[in-house]
């Protein structure tokens, strides 16, 4: 390797589904997502898929923030994991580890997707099957 090698990845896509977000044993924050990215030639388009991880704090904004749908600009480093299935074969995955993210749209809630908009907590506890007394979630009713 040389120290004038570079590995940095840019993308703007839009996501394929909500990112899953999942914790270490010490509590660190693991946020997975892939968005379809477009390429077009005067002959032929095409979409092609990219895997993207980030960790802690961004991966916790990622997991609050981001939606199906939402268009997004994420920048990183490409890696490749191998690991061993459950028939004992080995597996690659190669996916960006993301060091930025922003959230592409408009400026003002109306125009903003629904990324821009943050996930309120009782939208959080549905998702997340967490029970909680109905006089907890009046704040959270948009009227």
């Amino acid at each position: 390797m040389s120290s004038n090698d570079l590995n940095r990845c840019e993308f703007i896509g839009r996501l394929g589904k909500d990112p899953e977000v999942r914790y270490t044993a010490d509590s660190n924050a693991i946020c997975n997502f892939s968005i379809a990215v477009g390429y077009k030639t005067a002959t032929k388009e095409t979409t092609e898929w990219v895997r993207i991880v980030s960790f802690g704090k961004l991966a916790g904004i990622c997991g609050q923030y981001l939606l199906k749908g939402s268009q997004v600009f994420v920048a990183g480093r490409m890696t490749t994991r191998k690991w061993q299935n459950k028939d004992g074969v080995d597996q690659y995955t190669t996916e960006v580890v993301a060091d930025q993210m922003q959230m592409l749209g408009g400026r003002n809630a109306e125009d903003a997707p629904p990324a821009a908009k943050p996930k309120s907590d009782a939208y959080r506890q549905i998702k997340e099957g967490i029970v909680v007394p109905l006089d907890d979630m009046i704040d959270d009713v948009p009227f």
